[in-house]
């Protein structure tokens, strides 16, 4: 019960204390592009291991050329490389979106599908991106787990885990259902400018208080 109020407290927190700093990737999509599941997706898929700084605009620039399974795949591979090539492991990104379209189109009949055991099937996505499809893009209940959410959380001491997927696990037990989805974003907005892996700004932080402050070594 004590972690419950203590999540909620953050939650109320951070709500406030996050409408002052840029949107996300994901964010940023929905406004432009309303909740389409399959642009959600492939920009989750670009997001891996990059930044929002980069991939927003690299995604925008993608999304002129192509919103749909069929548009990416009338693009050449050297195409998608050549609009993404700033991104990190571009060639690789290209390839993926190339077999995640052909794989939407032959397997799931044009539709991202809104299960997870289905999303986990499509080449190059894994437990978070298919929680960030399922919570952002079908408002189905889950919680993405990206580098945030897992160090966030235990720095907190809300919870104790080594590993992203034993994260999602745990958090699970101790966050109301309905919380599920906005965990993410609004972990990850305070990853970014406050609770950053290294020398955490600790001043500047509106949940201090209620933070035990573990620091993994």
């Amino acid at each position: 019960m004590k972690k419950i109020i203590t999540i909620k407290k953050i939650l109320s927190l951070l709500s406030k204390e996050t409408k002052k700093f840029s949107p996300t990737l994901i964010e940023t999509i929905i406004q432009k592009y309303g909740k389409n599941p399959f642009i959600i997706l492939i920009c989750c898929l670009l997001s891996l291991r990059s930044k929002d700084v980069v991939t927003i605009p690299i995604s925008q620039n993608l999304l002129k050329k192509a919103k749909t399974p069929q548009q990416i795949l009338k693009l050449s591979l050297s195409q998608i490389e050549k609009i993404i090539f700033k991104i990190g492991f571009y060639r690789n990104k290209a390839k993926v979106l190339h077999k995640v379209s052909k794989e939407i189109l032959d397997r799931f009949n044009n539709k991202v599908p809104a299960n997870i055991e289905q999303l986990l099937k499509l080449h190059g996505v894994g437990r978070k991106t298919a929680n960030l499809v399922m919570g952002l893009a079908y408002n189905i209940p889950s919680i993405c787990v990206d580098i945030h959410v897992h160090r966030i959380s235990n720095r907190l001491g809300i919870i104790k885990t080594k590993t992203p997927e034993q994260t999602e696990i745990e958090l699970k037990k101790i966050i109301p259902k309905k919380y599920w989805i906005i965990w993410n974003g609004l972990l990850v907005k305070w990853g970014q400018n406050i609770c950053i892996s290294i020398k955490p700004k600790c001043n500047q932080c509106a949940i201090e208080k209620l933070c035990n402050k573990v620091i993994k070594k």
